[in-house]
């Protein structure tokens, strides 16, 4: 039997009336009349880690509080909704300005104030996508962004991207009010639902409605308090349990459980959240620079056992080495799975018929579940004769220690590490195994060339069904050289107590919106 929810019906276009009447046949008169009540707290506390790590100077910068939830306090472009679909937020239209898909052409809302009370114009937007364009790493695209009027500005790509709206939805990619680029977005000044009244570096922060946000009605909410607990799951579910909190984002899978017959609590899941990314290193002497070593270590790792033992069987996915999630419907599943005698054969084609140490995989616990997870990656690839120590490292400075001085005019190249990943469009996505990005472990040859090229082909291609076709002989060259390993991913989960009403949970952890959210 097949079950229909809310959800499905407004993406099948239900009407306000039907919705109402099934809301009162299911969940009953009381449920379906209830009304948003204006007012109260919403306090929670975040699990995932902020590797940028905020200091004094900057923590009330966009880019250094994602794990605080960016969109609250700032407005993009365009928004990714919980479906992973683009729809327009500050920007009333982007639109190429002519086939290349090189020129891009767009209108800001008028009438938006920022956190001052100062009116958001094109000169905002120019200023902040010109730091952004230096600073964001998808931004980099943009050679030149002019204002063409009060509300109106022009984007020149380095190249055609027919995905481009997918960018401005980032959350490096939010309009600040104007200043040099050297102090831009410290103020902490947006458009948002919710203004900064308290900033504590890593570990708090104090959220205020923005009585003049530009969405008329919202927010619901008087105040969020956003707690970090990154590493301290414990810690925070026992908050949770106590009332100090009325949600914990970013639990595991096992954690969560705990919670499912509890009556006073709710999990929200959202499938295809994030996944880990191993990246291999192939600088003159790594046996990464082997690709059947890259092959073998593929076929050996025993994913089905990862999303059992680290997603409790239910809250994970297997990954097919590329950085797409199961959910995006560009997403080609690795063909064969796991095999270690062809995990074996190869290593012993590449000269290593009695198996191969491949060094220490360092790791660090950006979510609860990642040392569960690469203990039994660890364990599994020793069937094919891999051996690898695992490390872990502390999220501070993480990103650092992990690229290191990547300097490759130098002979400096990154660590055999992880890093965590999270949900984006295929342009995107698949952009990231480029040769001059670090994941990729700069992959090169005439694999990656062709890989290079296709990606090029999709961007200028306006059909979405053909960009698709295109996406999939980018993955199966990927499944064949094996740039990095995306073994397996999670679905982003979060518990909440009841009376906080309306408030789903959405795969980009950065694009949550709470202006809807209230209090019971």
């Amino acid at each position: 039997m097949s079950t229909i929810n809310r959800r499905d019906l407004l993406k099948a276009g239900a009407g306000a009336a039907l919705l109402s009447a099934l809301d009162a046949a299911f969940l009953g008169d009381a449920i379906a009349q209830e009304q948003p009540k204006r007012g109260g707290t919403l306090s929670y506390a975040q699990l995932s880690a902020n590797r940028r790590s905020a200091g004094p100077n900057n923590s009330r910068h966009p880019y250094f509080i994602v794990d605080a939830n960016t969109k609250q306090i700032w407005s993009t472009p365009t928004w990714v909704n919980p479906e992973l679909g683009l729809e327009l937020e500050i920007a009333t239209k982007l639109e190429p300005a002519d086939g290349s898909l090189k020129v891009w052409d767009m209108t800001l809302r008028e009438g938006v104030m920022f956190h001052d009370m100062t009116e958001m114009t094109a000169a905002d937007a120019v200023a902040s996508f010109n730091y952004h364009r230096q600073n964001a790493p998808f931004a980099r695209q943009i050679t030149k962004v002019e204002q063409i009027g009060k509300y109106a500005v022009r984007f020149t790509l380095e190249a055609g991207n027919a995905e481009f709206g997918y960018v401005l939805a980032e959350y490096n990619s939010p309009i600040m009010k104007a200043a040099p680029l050297e102090t831009i977005g410290l103020d902490g000044i947006g458009t948002g639902a919710f203004k900064i009244v308290q900033s504590d570096p890593n570990r708090l922060m104090i959220l205020e409605r923005f009585e003049s946000y530009w969405r008329k009605g919202l927010p619901h909410l008087d105040r969020i308090e956003i707690h970090n607990r990154e590493g301290q799951q414990e810690s925070a579910l026992n908050g949770l349990r106590s009332g100090q909190f009325d949600a914990v984002m970013n639990i595991d899978g096992r954690a969560a459980l705990q919670f499912q017959n509890d009556p006073n609590f709710e999990i929200e899941t959202a499938r295809g959240g994030y996944s880990f990314v191993i990246q291999l290193p192939k600088h003159p002497g790594s046996p990464f620079l082997d690709k059947r070593v890259r092959q073998a270590f593929a076929y050996a790792i025993d994913r089905e056992a990862i999303v059992r033992v680290a997603y409790s069987g239910r809250f994970g996915w297997i990954g097919n080495d590329s950085h797409l999630m199961v959910t995006d419907a560009a997403f080609v599943p690795r063909a064969g799975g796991r095999d270690v005698a062809k995990a074996k054969q190869l290593l012993a084609e590449a000269g290593h018929p009695n198996g191969i140490n491949l060094g220490t995989l360092y790791w660090s616990p950006q979510l609860p579940e990642a040392g569960r997870y690469f203990q039994v990656l660890q364990q599994s690839v020793k069937d094919a004769g891999i051996t690898l120590t695992i490390e872990e490292r502390p999220n501070d400075g993480y990103i650092q220690f992990r690229t290191g001085d990547n300097d490759l005019s130098k002979g400096n190249f990154h660590k055999f590490a992880m890093t965590a990943v999270g949900s984006r469009n295929p342009g995107i996505s698949l952009f990231r195994m480029r040769a001059a990005f670090v994941e990729s472990g700069h992959w090169r040859g005439p694999e990656h060339d062709k890989y290079l090229a296709l990606y090029n082909q999709a961007m200028v291609t306006p059909d979405a069904a053909k960009r698709k076709a295109i996406y999939a002989e980018m993955q199966a060259i990927l499944h064949e050289e094996v740039p990095a390993i995306l073994p397996a991913g999670g679905n982003t989960l979060m518990v909440k107590r009841k009376h906080m009403r309306n408030m789903p949970y959405h795969p980009q952890i950065w694009s949550i919106r709470y202006e809807e959210i209230w209090r019971a």
